[in-house]
C-alpha cells in the first residue's frame, strides 16, 4: 500500500465519484480506478458501494479511511518539518476560518507569511457552519483555525488573539447616520438583511435580538458578509457584521452599537504544532483585532 493509494481513496470518499475524484487529483480517471481495485485487492475488502447518488464508503472501507486519513496528514507534516531550516519552510499549511473572523487580519498575516516563506503553499477554508469546522477540526486536517469559540482542547491548543467588534450597516441616507452610536432598541422596526440559520454570525444576531426583545421582519438570508454589507448599503435592509469585515468604501455607512456587541478570536492549533504554523501564530497576533470604525460627519457625501 502506498500513501497514493490512500489520497485517492480519501478522494473517492470525499467526492463520491472516480471522476470526480480524478478531476481534483489532476490525474486520469483510469489511474484513479487502478489505484483503488489494487488498493482493494491488497486488502482484501470492499472498500467502496455504488448508490444511486455515487460510491460511498462501506462500513470497513469507512474504519480503513479513519486511519488512511491520519496517516497522510502525519505524511505531509512530517515532510514539512523535515523540509523546514532556519530560513525556509517548504510543505502546505491547512487554514480554515470562521466567516466573518479575521476579514482583514488573516490575508494581511498570510501575505507576510508567503513573503517571509515563498516555497510554503498555504491553502484556505471560509467556513459559515460552526458544525461543518468542528467536524473538520476533530478529522484532523485543518492546521489552524480562526473561530469565535473556544477549541476543543483535546483537538487543538486554543489561543486568544483578540475581540472583534459588530458594527451596524445603515443604507445611505439612512436617519441613523447622523448618530456616533446607533441603540440597538432603535432597530426594531428596522427589517434586517440576516445569515443562514446554521451559521454563527445569524446566532450572534439572533442573541442581539432576543436580549435587546427585538423582533424585526427579515428581509434576506444571504451566505457572505460582503452580500450582506451590499445589500444593506443598498437599502434593502440593515445588517450587523464584524467590523473589520467591512471594506472600506463602505465604512461611512457603519455606526457602533449600543450595548456594544463583540466576539472573541481564538486561534486553534493543532497538537505539536509544526514551524508554519507556529510562525502564521505570531504574525496573527501583531494584527489589530479590535477595531471599529470611525464614523464620518453627519451630511457626509456617500463615496
Amino acid at each position: 500500500m502506498s500513501l497514493r493509494q490512500y489520497e485517492y481513496a480519501l478522494a473517492v470518499a470525499e467526492e463520491g465519484s472516480v471522476t470526480a475524484a480524478a478531476e481534483l487529483l489532476r490525474v486520469a480517471q483510469p489511474s484513479v480506478s487502478q489505484q483503488i481495485r489494487g488498493l482493494e485487492r491488497e486488502l482484501g475488502v470492499q472498500l467502496f458501494t455504488r448508490t444511486p447518488s455515487g460510491l460511498v464508503p462501506t462500513v470497513v472501507g469507512r474504519a480503513f479511511l479513519r486511519e488512511a486519513e491520519v496517516a497522510v496528514n502525519a505524511a505531509r507534516r512530517a515532510r514539512a518539518t523535515a523540509r523546514a531550516g532556519a530560513d525556509e519552510l517548504v510543505g502546505e499549511l491547512l487554514v480554515a476560518a470562521q466567516m466573518g473572523l479575521g476579514t482583514r487580519q488573516l490575508p494581511s498575516a498570510l501575505s507576510e507569511l508567503r513573503h517571509r516563506f515563498p516555497r510554503l503553499e498555504v491553502t484556505v477554508f471560509e467556513e459559515p457552519n460552526p458544525a461543518e469546522m468542528e467536524r473538520l477540526g476533530r478529522r484532523g486536517v485543518l492546521d489552524l483555525v480562526l473561530v469565535a469559540a473556544t477549541c476543543d482542547e483535546g483537538n487543538a491548543v486554543a489561543h486568544h488573539l483578540g475581540d472583534e467588534e459588530f458594527v451596524v450597516v445603515l443604507g445611505a441616507g439612512h436617519r441613523l447616520l447622523a448618530e456616533d452610536r446607533v441603540e440597538l432598541r432603535d432597530l426594531g422596526a428596522e427589517p434586517w438583511v440576516r445569515f443562514d440559520r446554521d451559521s454563527t454570525l445569524d446566532c450572534v444576531m439572533q442573541d442581539v435580538l432576543r436580549d435587546n426583545e427585538l423582533a424585526p421582519a427579515t428581509v434576506a438570508r444571504v451566505s457572505q458578509t460582503g452580500t450582506a454589507i451590499r445589500w444593506a448599503a443598498h437599502g434593502l435592509g440593515i445588517t450587523l457584521v464584524p467590523a473589520t469585515a467591512v471594506p472600506q468604501d463602505y465604512e461611512h455607512l457603519t455606526r457602533r452599537v449600543s450595548p456594544a456587541v463583540s466576539q472573541p478570536v481564538i486561534a486553534g492549533l493543532r497538537h505539536g504544532a509544526g514551524p508554519a504554523e507556529l510562525a502564521l501564530l505570531e504574525l496573527l497576533r501583531q494584527e489589530t483585532w479590535h477595531r471599529s470604525p470611525t464614523p464620518a460627519p453627519a451630511g457626509a457625501p456617500a463615496r
